[in-house]
């Protein structure tokens, strides 16, 4: 699924509020464009407000404030004016738990570029079996792509949410945990297609799975108390941490 891709993605002294509560404290980072960045910490760290921020999901929740700027292909998309529907065109998510729409295989896939314009029948024909390709879902599905999405095992479902999300051709994919709900072998899956996904998508994955993250990403973001304590190449993260809060969270003396 070739694509030109045009991603730089740049954070600057990012802060995020609900109501009086502080999620998130001056983050600072750019991210690599295709190659696999993975957020870690514990929980209630701030690895999914962060994730969040990227498409501006927060908006969603009434008591949330942001501050900083967050720069996609030159722009902030927090700026006032910035078209929010194109932006999540641009960014693409994939939540924890699958979530299909109950509708058919077909359908889910076409969703978004419906809703983006196109009509023609070929043309979605086209985009949902290079999706769906894409995802590594279409040998599986392609002879009942009119069934309900709902009638597919969990791993495929999250496969499935996957190819909707690059079915409108984003250039970032944010993941939150996308195998915690899944079997070793749907998760193998899944960590196998994201490996091949890089080539043409900037992806940012939350885990909470320490081997994951070290099979996988390309760079690793170790997020504390709201906090960004440290972020570089992955190697150097899990073998050479230069922060001693982020070797005991590796090494497991907390979280």
């Amino acid at each position: 699924m070739e694509k030109e891709i045009n991603c730089k993605l740049k954070i600057e002294n990012l802060n995020v509020f609900y109501a009086q509560e502080q999620a998130l404290k001056n983050i600072n980072m750019e991210i690599d464009c295709r190659k696999i960045t993975a957020l870690i910490g514990p929980s209630g760290c701030g690895k999914s407000t962060f994730l969040r921020s990227l498409n501006r999901m927060n908006d969603e929740i009434r008591e949330a404030r942001v501050k900083g700027r967050v720069i996609l292909d030159d722009e902030d998309i927090y700026e006032n004016g910035y078209n929010v529907v194109e932006l999540r065109k641009k960014v693409g998510m994939v939540f924890q738990q699958p979530n299909p729409f109950p509708k058919s295989i077909y359908d889910n896939v076409a969703y978004g570029p419906r809703i983006h314009g196109i009509k023609e029948k070929n043309r979605l024909d086209d985009i949902v079996k290079e999706s769906l390709k894409a995802a590594a879902l279409w040998e599986e599905v392609n002879d009942r792509l009119n069934q309900s999405a709902l009638d597919l095992s969990g791993g495929q479902q999250q496969r499935l949410c996957i190819a909707r999300a690059i079915a409108v051709k984003p250039n970032v994919i944010l993941l939150d945990e996308p195998a915690s709900a899944l079997d070793p072998q749907a998760t193998a899956k899944i960590e196998d297609l994201l490996t091949e996904l890089k080539e043409n998508y900037t992806i940012i994955i939350v885990t909470h799975n320490m081997q994951q993250a070290a099979r996988i990403s390309d760079s690793t973001a170790f997020f504390w108390l709201g906090n960004l304590v440290e972020y570089g190449p992955t190697e150097e993260i899990f073998e050479r941490p230069k922060n001693q809060r982020t070797e005991d969270y590796i090494t497991g003396r907390f979280g």
